[in-house]
């Protein structure tokens, strides 16, 4: 099954041996994006809100250079430094899924890399 690798600018470059994002059968698979500003190693800011719309920022960037947008993320894995900020997160996130969100699973984990207090990973159509 061929399978295409999705690279932009416009997202965090891979720090590690994985891609962006990868499409596979007709879908999108992203790899998770924390808030970290494109082009640097700087977190958008210390607060979950500046974090997590950074970190969408970043899932748009790659969904829209696979040729997709926001509209078709079908499925959302969301992992919390702290599930005391579950409700802020969702305040940001329901800003980018307006309508029809994508399914979604919200986990909290023991640590993210760099000390990050979301990292967000999506499933799109393509």
């Amino acid at each position: 099954m061929p399978r295409t690798i999705v690279h932009t600018e416009n997202a965090p470059a891979a720090v590690g041996p994985y891609s962006q994002g990868v499409i596979a059968n007709g879908f999108l698979y992203t790899a998770g994006q924390g808030g970290l500003i494109p082009g640097t190693a700087q977190l958008a800011g210390a607060t979950i809100e500046a974090q997590t719309r950074q970190t969408l920022e970043n899932i748009r960037a790659i969904v829209e250079a696979a040729g997709s947008s926001l509209a078709q993320v079908i499925k959302c894995n969301v992992y919390l430094q702290d599930m005391n900020d579950f409700a802020a997160m969702n305040a940001v996130y329901a800003e980018f899924f307006p309508n029809d969100p994508p399914a979604r699973t919200t986990v909290e984990v023991a640590r993210l890399p760099l000390d990050m207090r979301v990292e967000i990973e999506a499933i799109a159509l393509i």
